[in-house]
């Protein structure tokens, strides 16, 4: 079964079961109908893009509500590091539509998103806020660095990342610099492979769009300083270079 189709009629019928149970306004029936038969032949994003037009057209067009909703049917946190699209895929939709309206209150957005990515993943959500609010959103995730929960720590550094999968590029990290070196620098000796991952990842976006900053980052690390952890970050971040 391709990861598409596990959007498809049956996770429609739930998921609106899910947003009704917390949201009595909610059209179900609407939601469900604007769906029915318009999946199938269609990708992943563009699948996901048809849940997200439905869910604006059989919600109310207050955002703080719709979020509000949003919020109470996240479920449990995950356990591990691992589980955000074998056990949080259904999310998807849900973090696409914060993705698509979450300027109309940004920091709200943020609240929800920290919440969201103990679940799913807030990494593309995030980067339409850090377009439109970048110092304050950074200054939000430089506290998120030192948060006890894995998930959260990690979006810190995802979401910033230049070269982002599936994403357009974002260039918050060379605008807002000093910020940057600050979430990665916080990072840099993480014990979770999870987010050592992802900040190696960001050097590796840094070095193809500017290595100078990238080795600048680095040399700054040394100076305070090796571990483990840091020393594979750095060894991930450079795997392509010469």
């Amino acid at each position: 079964m391709k990861f598409k189709d596990y959007y498809n009629e049956d996770y429609i019928f739930t998921l609106s079961q899910k947003i009704y149970t917390v949201m009595p306004d909610f059209d179900r029936e609407k939601f469900r109908q604007s769906l029915v038969g318009r999946l199938e032949d269609k990708e992943l994003f563009a699948r996901l893009d048809c849940i997200v037009d439905a869910l604006e057209d059989s919600m109310p067009e207050d955002y703080a509500e719709n979020i509000q909703a949003f919020f109470n049917i996240l479920g449990p946190e995950l356990a591990q590091p691992e589980g955000m699209f074998n056990i949080g895929w259904w999310l998807w939709p849900v973090g696409r539509y914060a993705e698509r309206h979450g300027n109309e209150d940004w920091r709200l957005s943020l609240s929800f998103l920290k919440e969201l990515t103990k679940r799913f993943t807030g990494e593309y959500a995030v980067r339409p806020l850090l377009q439109e609010h970048p110092g304050e959103v950074m200054d939000e995730l430089i506290l998120w660095t030192l948060d006890e929960n894995v998930h959260v720590r990690r979006l810190a550094s995802e979401g910033v990342r230049t070269r982002l999968p599936w994403s357009r590029k974002l260039y918050a990290a060379l605008d807002e610099f000093d910020r940057y070196v600050k979430i990665l620098t916080n990072l840099k000796d993480d014990p979770e492979k999870f987010v050592q991952k992802s900040v190696g990842n960001n050097l590796n976006d840094l070095y193809k769009d500017d290595p100078e900053k990238a080795d600048f980052i680095i040399s700054q690390w040394r100076k305070s300083g090796q571990s483990k952890a840091q020393d594979w970050i750095i060894k991930h971040g450079r795997r392509n270079q010469r």
